[in-house]
């Protein structure tokens, strides 16, 4: 039986990169997956070669900064299929390295309201909705492994990594006892369409940092966030899993 045979849930950023790898492969282990992303071509997409796979999928343009929109996904998602059994908080954004006097404060705010504020309304919901049908459900974020260890230059997504860290944790004991499951994945350098419209010279000091000498797979990441979702990780929750090929062990 497939991993994730008749659940039903949402992927935010499922666009492109992580979260289109997370929602393909979640989709291929039998769930009912909404597609959320403020890239309405891309969302689209995914969603086609999803179905055209043989599996159920619709898109649904969210910003996950906004509140109405992140509480009309978690409806939507109820609507098209009839509960909510996981949620995938993956949207995120970063920036090129800049000393932090040198930030723009707009820049700033920026990254946190997707990557921190977008965590906290995505469990917001997805628990709401949890706790009121007595749902043990699973949620998984995408923190970083700069959720757990700083790196120069990048004060906003260093910053937003952390709290997406600590919502997980804080999520994790509050709901326990409500048997609902919140765990995130701490990717390395993750070969993205977003990573490598970077400068050169930046791509490849991510990928000389990596113990592996190279950046992971979206579909290596993907792979984690089934398991962390799925029923195989029944007695897993407050963890933050590290899909890096020992970077931060080696550092």
């Amino acid at each position: 039986m497939a991993l994730m045979e008749g659940r039903a849930g949402f992927v935010t950023g499922a666009g492109a990169g992580i979260g289109e790898a997370i929602a393909k492969r979640i989709a291929a282990e039998g769930a009912s997956v909404v597609v959320a992303d403020v890239d309405d071509a891309g969302g689209e997409r995914v969603v086609r070669e999803i179905t055209e796979a043989g599996g159920t999928a619709s898109y649904l343009h969210v910003d996950v900064s906004s509140e109405d929109d992140v509480r009309a996904m978690v409806d939507a998602v109820v609507e098209r299929y009839g509960t909510l059994d996981f949620a995938m908080n993956n949207a995120g954004i970063g920036h090129l390295p800049v000393p932090l006097h040198e930030m723009e404060t707009a820049q700033y705010d920026k990254v946190m309201a997707i990557d921190a504020r977008g965590v906290f309304l995505g469990l917001k919901y997805a628990i709401a909705y949890m706790r009121e049908h007595d749902i043990a459900g699973s949620i998984v974020n995408t923190a970083s492994g700069t959720g757990l260890k700083a790196s120069k230059g990048l004060t906003a997504y260093v910053t937003s990594k952390h709290a997406a860290v600590g919502l997980t944790r804080m999520a994790a004991i509050d709901y326990a006892e409500h048997g609902i499951r919140v765990n995130a994945v701490a990717p390395g350098s993750v070969k993205t369409p977003q990573m490598v419209a970077q400068p050169a010279d930046i791509v490849a000091g991510y990928e000389a940092l990596m113990p592996s000498k190279r950046m992971a797979r979206p579909e290596e990441i993907a792979a984690a966030v089934v398991w962390l979702l799925s029923d195989e990780a029944s007695y897993v929750s407050g963890d933050i899993v590290e899909v890096d090929f020992g970077y931060l062990q080696a550092g």
